[in-house]
């Protein structure tokens, strides 16, 4: 299990900053930065609006300048919560360029996995983002409990997180049923895979590079799991590849 997920998480951190995946990383960073600058907006503009509406506004100008503040520091704090929505989305953009830079350089022997279709990649990344926000939403509403809030969103975000990324990793070469069950069969690898992801969601700044990271590490868990043998998926038939 463990020696499953470091070395992985080793190779993943080393591709990060390879030149083959440098244009994906800044393609990604301003993607995810983009997505949160949006929901940024979109946020504030709501908060604004709701707080002059607000009885406490009218005539107040330092309890409305305090409620400013105190709303902007929850959207900070929110924000944690925000980003594994937002990564969903652009690991769902970035899959399969991604994914193919990693088999292509680190398993140049293996035959590359068959790129998702555009409507499946979205659908995924959709499917991740929505999850994603059920569960970030849940958590949220423990973060004023002491003791439980960073447990309640490390927990679930390692769930879904290493549930998500390995899936889509494993679907490249498996049918999606079948990369279901080999996700069952290693649940705890790929749990303790995720936790490397909701770890890394904890890092300022560095939590930015999730998606790209997410995307290295399960490709990378995937091909050890397998053992070396994946099915390639084809319309006309399966392939095993040693």
């Amino acid at each position: 299990m463990i020696t499953d997920v470091v070395p992985s998480a080793l190779a993943a951190f080393r591709q990060l900053a390879s030149p083959e995946l440098r244009q994906l990383l800044w393609r990604t960073l301003g993607m995810t930065l983009l997505g949160l600058g949006l929901v940024w907006w979109a946020l504030t503009r709501g908060i604004s609006a709701l707080l002059a509406s607000h009885p406490l506004s009218a005539g107040y100008p330092i309890v409305d300048g305090a409620l400013v503040f105190l709303a902007g520091a929850g959207l900070f704090v929110g924000f944690l919560y925000i980003l594994p929505v937002v990564s969903a989305l652009v690991a769902g953009f970035f899959l399969d360029d991604a994914a193919l830079v990693v088999e292509r350089t680190d398993f140049p022997a293996d035959l590359p996995g068959r790129p998702m279709s555009l409507g499946t990649s979205i659908g995924y990344g959709l499917r991740f983002a929505g999850l994603a926000l059920l569960v970030n939403a849940a958590a949220l509403v423990l973060i004023l409990v002491p003791g439980v809030n960073l447990v309640a969103f490390f927990g679930a975000n390692a769930y879904l997180l290493g549930r998500e990324y390995f899936e889509m990793a494993a679907i490249r070469f498996h049918p999606a049923a079948e990369a279901a069950r080999l996700r069952r069969e290693n649940r705890a690898t790929v749990l303790l895979a995720g936790a490397a992801m909701a770890g890394l969601m904890l890092i300022p700044i560095v939590n930015l590079v999730t998606p790209l990271f997410g995307i290295a590490l399960m490709v990378h868990v995937h091909k050890r799991i397998g053992g070396g043998r994946v099915l390639v998926r084809s319309p006309e038939r399966r392939t095993q590849v040693s």
